[in-house]
C-alpha cells in the first residue's frame, strides 16, 4: 500500500497554516474536486478524499501534534484509518458544502441522524512462524468512544437540551453566497436541532472522549504479508445511535533468517559437498517445526530441487499445507590437504581432465595475449 501523500501538500499550506488557513484550503479544494460537480471523474473523487482525510487530520489538535512529530505512522500506530468511502466524508464534512450539491434537509445526510462510527486501521508485525502457525496477539488500540459521564450527550448532567437558537431548531442554516442559498448543518448544534446549554464538563461537549484500550486478535493459519483481518464492530464508535465501525488489522510478517515463502511453499538453500552431490547422501535438514531427512540423489547439480511434501505453510482457506523446496548448491572446498588433492588429481586423471594452474594450454593462450608466442 503505497504512502499517503504529505497532508500540507495536499492542502497547499505550509507545516505554520493557521486552523483557518487550513479550513479555507480545504473548503476550496472540496468545492472544486466535489463528486457533484465532477460526475464520473474518478480522479476528482479522489482529489477529494484525499483532501478530506488531510483536513480530518490536520483540524483536530492532537492527530496534528502526532502527524507533524511521527508522520503517517505516527497515526496508523495509534489507531487512524482514513476515510473508507464518500459517505463518511459527506458525514464528516457535510456541514461545509450542504446543499450546494444536493444533499440538505430531505436527502438522508443530515448530521442529525444516526451515523455509523469510522473503521480503524491497525498495523500488525508478527513473526514467520506465527503467520504460518497462527497466534494470538494483544494490541492496544486508541479510539473515541461515547462519554461515561453523560452517556454520549455532550450535556451537563441535570440540564436538558433545549432547541438551538441558532438554527431555531431546524438543524440547518441558509447563507447568501450571491444568487446561491447555501444550506449547512448548523455549527451550533452540530445539526441536532438543540443543544446543552451546559457542555459536559468531561468530554466538553463533544460526547466522546478518547481512551486506549487493550484487544486479543486471533491471527490465523496461514496469513501472508499484507493480508487483512476484519473485526466487525471494532472501530469508532457511531453517532446519535449509529452502529460502530469496524477494526482492519493489516498483516506485516517480519523476513526468517532461513526460510522464504511462495503462496503456500516454502524454500531454502542447501549446500552440500562435492562427495555428497556426486555420491548421494542422506542429509539432516531444518523445517518449519524440527528437523527432518531428505536423501540427496547421485549425480546432483548445483540448482537441483529436492521437494518434502506438507512441510509448507497451510493453506489459510483450506488449511492443506503447502511444500519445503530445497535448492541445492554444491560446495567447493577452498582449501585441501595432501591427500585430498592427490584423490582429486587421480580422479581428473581417470577422467581425461587437464587440471592445475598452469596447463600447456592455458599457457599458450596468455603467452599470446602478452604479445609472445612460446
Amino acid at each position: 500500500m503505497a504512502e499517503p501523500r504529505d497532508y500540507y501538500e495536499v492542502l497547499g499550506v505550509e507545516k505554520t497554516a493557521s486552523d483557518k488557513d487550513i479550513k479555507k484550503a480545504y473548503r476550496k479544494l472540496a468545492m472544486q474536486y466535489h463528486p457533484d460537480r465532477n460526475p464520473d471523474d474518478e480522479a476528482a473523487v479522489a482529489k477529494f478524499k484525499e483532501a478530506a482525510e488531510a483536513y480530518e487530520v490536520l483540524s483536530d489538535g492532537e492527530k496534528r501534534a502526532t502527524y507533524d512529530k511521527f508522520g503517517h505512522a505516527g497515526l496508523r500506530s495509534s489507531g487512524h484509518q482514513g476515510f473508507s468511502g464518500a459517505e463518511d466524508i459527506f458525514s464528516a464534512f457535510g456541514d461545509m458544502f450542504g446543499d450546494l450539491f444536493g444533499f440538505g434537509g430531505g436527502g438522508g445526510r443530515r448530521r442529525g441522524g444516526p451515523r455509523r462510527g469510522g473503521d480503524v486501521r491497525y498495523d500488525l508485525a508478527i513473526d514467520f512462524e506465527e503467520a504460518a502457525f497462527g497466534t494470538k496477539k494483544e494490541i492496544e488500540l486508541r479510539k473515541e468512544d461515547s462519554c461515561v459521564t453523560c452517556e454520549g450527550t455532550g450535556g451537563k448532567a441535570g440540564t436538558s437540551p433545549a432547541t438551538c437558537r441558532t438554527c431555531g431548531g431546524h438543524g440547518e442554516v441558509v447563507r447568501q453566497q450571491g444568487f446561491l442559498q447555501i444550506r449547512t448543518s448548523c455549527p451550533a448544534c452540530q445539526g441536532q436541532g438543540s443543544k446543552y446549554e451546559e457542555s459536559c464538563p468531561a468530554c466538553k461537549g463533544r460526547g466522546r472522549t478518547a481512551s486506549t484500550r487493550a484487544l486479543n486478535v486471533s491471527i490465523p493459519r496461514g496469513v501472508d504479508d499484507g493480508m487483512q483481518l476484519r473485526l466487525t464492530g471494532e472501530g469508532q464508535t457511531g453517532s446519535a445511535g449509529g452502529p460502530p465501525g469496524d477494526l482492519y488489522v493489516f498483516i506485516r510478517v517480519r523476513p526468517h533468517e532461513i526460510f522464504e515463502r511462495h503462496g503456500d511453499d516454502i524454500a531454502c538453500r542447501l549446500e552440500v559437498s562435492f562427495p555428497q552431490a556426486s555420491l548421494g547422501a542422506t542429509i539432516e535438514v531444518p523445517t518449519l517445526e524440527a528437523k527432518a531427512e531428505v536423501d540427496v540423489p547421485e549425480g546432483s547439480q548445483t540448482g537441483d530441487l529436492l521437494r518434502l511434501r506438507n512441510q509448507g505453510v497451510p493453506n489459510v482457506r483450506t488449511g492443506s499445507r503447502g511444500d519445503l523446496v530445497l535448492q541445492l548448491f554444491v560446495r567447493t572446498p577452498k582449501k585441501l590437504n595432501a591427500r585430498q588433492r592427490e584423490l582429486l588429481e587421480e580422479l581428473a586423471q581417470i577422467e581425461g581432465e587437464q587440471v592445475g594452474r598452469e596447463t600447456g594450454g592455458f599457457k599458450r593462450f596468455f603467452s599470446k595475449l602478452a604479445g609472445h608466442d612460446e
